[in-house]
């Protein structure tokens, strides 16, 4: 069983669906499961703490000061394998959406290291309302999980989606997730991600927009699936706090070479999304370049091609993906990628997709494969774009 021994706190907020989370408890603990409960101070008038404490057979907290929820919101965020906020109410989704943080749910949920999965529960057009589908987005976004509610009779007497999920279903949904989290288990995955900057003088350099979300979201999802990630990150803000990945952070274009070339010796993986600068400057100015004249010349010289590079030196075994942002021609010069470089894997995305691209948190992607295949993906959170690809990968080469 993929729950046996897994630490499940359950999140309630207030709906009616708030029953469920009885049925949801005794099914994890069937399973193996150690299961502790929170609730919002709305979800107690649903369903009783009592009844939860004795099923999960640990205390309920459902406020956020009091003398052990104080000391142990944070606690409890590091202690889980998993959380789960089932249900999820509009409220509480909008909550954990803007940092709201005023009950023991939202508290912890912003303390959480685990992955956090969410089950929307609320009337129809409630859950089609524009600003809760937004709320909806924002947490995705952040790589929080959605399990999509249901369609079928609601408290109000309409009919149509906003029912969580039967917690059969949940349940299922969390088994996969575990099942999933042993895909990459003694695999070294190599990434490069984010963009290089290659100096002009000491103050100003040559770079682009890229910010290493898409990396990041890949360097996570292997992560998740217990690879041994070496993520080579240019210029970026971006950290994880998951102790899986090895950041290695560089700043030029040679600097990711010298890196990537020393450990993509020993990688089952290696996946090239750094947005390498494809010139450099041929003559670094050792003190700040004063303005002069109106006009300057910069004489550049080409960067080196990582992909390029190691894909010639790829042994039999090992994978490598890439990426191609185009904005023409995309597909021909993807599968021209795909040849040229040696990959397995070429992810296109064109900057003409609405959404795609540098900076946001969404992207659209289609997937070339060397065996001629194309899989095309709707627009999706960079997150959920890292799961395609790392499914992808599994299914296919792995």
């Amino acid at each position: 069983m993929s729950l046996k021994d897994k630490k499940i706190l359950l999140a309630i907020s207030g709906s009616i669906a708030a029953y469920k989370a009885a049925v949801l408890t005794r099914l994890f603990i069937k399973e193996g499961a150690e299961v502790r409960v929170l609730m919002t101070p709305a979800a107690t008038q649903f369903i009783s703490p009592l009844t939860l404490s004795t099923l999960s057979k640990h205390s309920v907290y459902s406020e956020i000061i009091d003398n052990e929820a104080w000391n142990n919101h944070v606690e409890l965020g590091l202690w889980a394998d998993v959380m789960l906020v089932a249900p999820a109410t509009a409220t509480t989704i909008s909550k954990m959406a803007n940092a709201n943080c005023d009950n023991i749910v939202t508290a912890v949920y912003l303390s959480a290291k685990c992955p956090v999965f969410f089950a929307p529960a609320m009337d129809r057009d409630m859950w089609l309302h524009p600003a809760n589908q937004k709320n909806i987005e924002t947490l995705i976004g952040y790589g929080n999980k959605l399990i999509d509610v249901e369609d079928g009779e609601l408290a109000s007497g309409l009919t149509g989606k906003g029912r969580m999920a039967e917690p059969e279903h949940i349940v299922e949904t969390l088994n996969f997730f575990f099942q999933q989290s042993e895909d990459l288990k003694g695999k070294t995955v190599l990434i490069t991600a984010g963009p290089t900057y290659e100096s002009i003088d000491p103050v100003r350099f040559i770079g682009n927009r890229s910010s290493g979300k898409m990396g990041m979201a890949l360097a996570e999802a292997c992560a998740r699936r217990n690879a041994d990630v070496k993520l080579i990150l240019g210029p970026s803000q971006l950290n994880s706090s998951d102790n899986r990945i090895n950041i290695i952070r560089v700043q030029s274009g040679q600097e990711m070479y010298e890196q990537a070339k020393i450990l993509h010796q020993d990688c089952d993986v290696a996946i090239f999304a750094a947005a390498v600068a494809d010139y450099k400057v041929k003559h670094i100015a050792d003190e700040k370049i004063k303005k002069a004249d109106d006009s300057m010349s910069i004489e550049l010289v080409k960067n080196i091609d990582i992909a390029l590079s190691l894909g010639k030196e790829k042994r039999e075994g090992q994978i490598h993906i890439g990426f191609a942002l185009e904005t023409q021609n995309e597909e021909s010069n993807a599968k021209k990628k795909l040849i040229k470089k040696n990959f397995d894997l070429v992810v296109l995305n064109s900057l003409k997709d609405k959404g795609a691209g540098f900076g946001g948190n969404t992207n659209k992607v289609t997937l070339f494969h060397k065996s001629e295949e194309k899989t095309e993906f709707d627009l999706k959170s960079k997150n959920e774009v890292a799961e395609d690809i790392v499914n992808t990968l599994v299914e296919i080469y792995l």
